[in-house]
């Protein structure tokens, strides 16, 4: 994959995580604080805790660390899959951000 191509899917997907919290903030009781500074998106709960994810060029990689550890995702053409075989980026924001929220939340890449 380009450098291009790369940028384009990790943009994509950073841009779907920012909808996801909008869309979860107006649907839920979550009060999800996303705060973007370049590559990188910081979620804050009620609680203080944060999933932060960011993107990590020279590997074309997305890194995301949470109470459940560290997490890096390459894109395979289709989706973000963990280069550990942890599932894929989408389902592991999601049970991250369940976990620690305290709420059934649900990222997607729409």
């Amino acid at each position: 994959m380009t450098d291009n191509e790369y940028l384009n899917h990790a943009e994509a997907a950073l841009s779907a995580v920012e909808r996801a919290c909008d869309r979860i903030n107006d649907a839920t009781e979550a009060d999800i604080d996303n705060q973007r500074v370049g590559g990188m998106v910081t979620l804050t709960f009620a609680n203080g805790s944060q999933i932060i994810v960011n993107l990590q060029k020279p590997l074309q990689e997305l890194w995301m660390a949470a109470r459940a550890g560290g997490f890096h995702y390459r894109f395979d053409g289709q989706q973000w899959l963990d280069t550990k075989g942890q599932g894929e980026f989408f389902e592991q924001l999601s049970q991250s951000a369940s976990e620690q929220s305290g709420l059934a939340l649900r990222f997607s890449n729409s």
